[in-house]
């Protein structure tokens, strides 16, 4: 039988399958190639190069999506752009210093990568613009002025991306939302398909995707409106009827009884009336053949009540209720608009919770005030208002720039929101690994050739982000990217006439940009044709050559410095976020056992919707660690059969809470709270070092719910996942 082949070395050939994203090509072909035309043909070439360097970090950012999350996406890493270059302008000639300069800059990026995917990106460009503005030959500049170009550049890709796009579908303004609310509706259609077969598993991740991608844009919609429109509080309560439907499927994926065809037909034309703003029409006959059924049709039900209402529920106070119940299964109004899976758990009541996260939460019911600038006060202290999911009522009566410099300043609370990820274990060692690869890289590069010593470590930026990638995945495609890039640029010279061959290349490396995301090595090809013909213009011919060599020593430097012992720790990069999923879990099981009969579930709907949440990351960290070149060394734990357990049990949960909603018997006090209690210890044990970790506790055996076959999977499960937390 032949040897299967690992997978640090299987993993520089995955691509992506992706539709071509033709608005974004269109875009990119007119955004770095003419901005470095027009300054050649001004005779402003620095200008150009700047304004073109701009639009290609910017069109990196360039990804499917709605517009507003386009503004996100693009905006927040352009103006970190613009001050990576004013920081990098400022050093320039300052010699060995800038080493220092350097580390320091490179281990804030780092440090960053904690934080989310959007700010990662924005600080990992905020590094690479320091290097570029401290190296590049660009005289007769001054720093704001490279900085303020760097933004006009990025600003004109964004213009085209509020401009340039499709004509809008059945939906106005609102059609990017819409879509994403029917995507949901569709993977709903596939794992109802799934139910009973070896699919089932990636069908239900599929459609937790489906359900983060337009949670995001809901949320997006509501970032800078103080009172929402007829039309988005329609949308609201159908994405809170799709939330309710999936619920439903999860108990069907955990019963594993395949389903009748036509199952799937009612989500199906639920998506399709998203689509094209008229009514579903007729849907599936309901039927009660199980819980888990009866439960799926009942929402289905309701769904096709919510579709058939052409205005949203009105009357007074009772809007309010209503569309508070509604948002509530949106976002976990426990935690605010930024709410991550830590707090989530910690804002519930849990006693674990990380320590030293400020204020404690007030009691549920309490009435206490949230600490100055804290959004973690639960729903009741926030009295009424109707958006309590996406921030309390007070903070858009106080202005809708209040609530978002509030957020910010959440980044720099050291103590809580982003600022205590940044600023804890694993943003320091993300911070130290990406700073001493920059500073190594640049050291060795000002020691070799001075003049043009900023490709060398500008290349380790793009490879030592650890949120990125694999380590040696990069690094292959990274080397061999450049190397055909290099080439490509060589040939093209002698090929094309006239001096404007440079611009020609930088407008066919945007065109291609936005198509490359689904391979790193093509992406590496695209952005090497682009600076190389930006280094061009600004005055440095001859340096295409040395671009290979300084990126084989930018890489062999990434792989030794990146691999050191505790930098490479996978146990230290993926333990905390399991640990973080499981007390999500925790505070979703709680909610679950403690509600009764006939309440309302749109605190339950938020609580799963962060556990799969905070799922989601702990998986993507675990499939990254599997496939690093150290992965399997003696003593490695298999950290994507850790979280497949922890998604079992949220599976489990979510099947156990349909039932209890059918009548099953509820456990004592006693076994609900020892069923909580282990899952507080495992993630106690994934966060802890070894030699502090706590006694993991068995499960109780539920003899006091017989009849909910469900709990009773939900404590086998924790017992297998006792199992691996222990061996981790």
């Amino acid at each position: 039988m032949p040897r299967a082949v690992p997978v640090w070395l299987a993993h520089p050939f995955r691509w992506q399958r992706l539709p071509v994203p033709w608005p974004a090509v269109v875009r990119g072909a007119l955004c770095a190639g003419p901005l470095l035309g027009a300054g050649v043909a001004t005779g402003h070439p620095a200008a150009g190069v700047l304004a073109g360097l701009g639009s290609m970090l910017a069109g990196v950012n360039d990804r499917p999506g709605t517009r507003r999350k386009g503004v996100l996406h693009i905006g927040l890493p352009a103006l970190a752009v613009a001050l990576g270059m004013f920081a990098g302008a400022s050093l320039s000639g300052v010699g060995w210093w800038l080493v220092l300069a350097l580390f320091g800059i490179g281990f804030v990026s780092g440090a960053g990568s904690v934080a989310g995917p959007v700010r990662s990106t924005a600080g990992m460009q905020m590094l690479a613009a320091a290097i570029l503005g401290a190296g590049m030959p660009l005289p007769h500049l001054e720093p704001w002025q490279k900085s303020l170009l760097t933004l006009v550049g990025a600003g004109w890709l964004l213009l085209l991306r509020l401009v340039l796009r499709t004509p809008r579908p059945a939906g106005g303004s609102l059609s990017g939302e819409r879509a994403a609310v029917a995507t949901v509706f569709d993977a709903l259609a596939e794992a109802l398909t799934a139910v009973g077969t070896p699919g089932a598993e990636p069908a239900r991740r599929r459609l937790t995707t489906a359900l983060d991608r337009a949670d995001e844009a809901m949320r997006l919609r509501r970032l800078l409106r103080r009172r929402p429109r007829a039309d988005e509080r329609r949308l609201i309560e159908r994405f809170a009827a799709a939330t309710a439907l999936c619920e439903a499927s999860v108990a069907l994926l955990w019963e594993a009884q395949p389903l009748p065809a036509r199952i799937a037909d009612g989500p199906r034309a639920l998506a399709a009336a998203l689509r094209t703003g008229r009514p579903p029409g007729r849907l599936p006959a309901p039927e009660t053949s199980t819980p888990a059924r009866s439960a799926f049709d009942r929402a289905l039900l309701d769904a096709a009540v919510v579709f058939a209402r052409t205005l949203p529920p009105s009357g007074g106070a009772a809007t309010g209720a209503t569309d508070e119940r509604l948002l509530r299964g949106l976002r976990p109004a426990l935690g605010g608009p930024g709410a991550t899976p830590e707090e989530v758990a910690g804002a519930a009541g849990d006693p674990t919770a990380p320590k030293g996260t400020g204020e404690p939460a007030a009691p549920r019911g309490s009435g206490a005030p949230a600490a100055p600038g804290d959004s973690g006060a639960p729903a009741a202290s926030q009295g009424s208002g109707a958006w309590s999911s996406f921030g309390s009522r007070a903070a858009f009566d106080t202005g809708r720039w209040a609530s978002v410099l509030r957020g910010v300043a959440g980044v720099f609370a050291w103590r809580r929101g982003p600022g205590r990820r940044v600023f804890g274990p694993a943003g320091r060692d993300y911070g130290l690994r990406v700073g001493l690869c920059i500073a190594a890289c640049a050291a060795t590069a000002l020691f070799l050739r001075a003049e043009h010593w900023y490709w060398l470590p500008a290349t380790a930026t793009f490879l030592v982000k650890p949120d990125l990638g694999p380590l040696f995945s990069r690094t292959v495609n990274r080397f061999a990217g450049t190397a055909c890039g290099v080439l490509v640029f060589a040939l093209a010279g002698p090929a094309l006439p006239g001096a404007w061959w440079p611009v020609v290349m930088a407008t066919a490396g945007g065109a291609l940009l936005p198509f490359a995301t689904r391979h790193f090595a093509l992406q590496t090809v695209a952005i090497t044709l682009m600076v190389l013909s930006f280094v061009h213009v600004s005055g440095a011919p001859e340096a295409a050559p040395e671009r290979i060599v300084d990126t084989a020593i930018a890489c062999l430097i990434v792989v030794v410095v990146g691999h050191l012992p505790r930098l490479a720790d996978p146990r230290r990069r993926v333990g905390p976020r399991v640990g973080a999923a499981l007390r999500c879990t925790e505070a979703y099981l709680r909610q679950v056992l403690a509600t009764g009969p006939g309440a309302d579930t749109g605190e339950r709907l938020a609580l799963r919707r962060a556990a799969y949440q905070a799922l989601g990351e702990a998986r993507t960290a675990a499939e990254m660690a599997a496939a690093e070149l150290l992965a399997r060394r003696t003593g490695a734990p298999d950290w994507p059969t850790v979280v497949k357990a922890a998604e079992r049990i949220v599976d489990a949960t979510t099947a156990a809470a349909v039932r209890l909603d059918q009548g099953a018997q509820r456990p004592s006090e006693e076994d609900a709270r020892r069923l909580c209690a282990v899952l507080t210890e495992m993630a106690g044990a994934l966060d802890a070092p070894r030699r502090h970790r706590p006694r993991l506790l068995p499960p109780p055996t539920l003899e006091s719910a017989p009849d909910c076959a469900t709990l009773s999977d939900v404590a086998a499960e924790l017992e297998r996942m006792r199992g691996y937390a222990g061996a981790v």
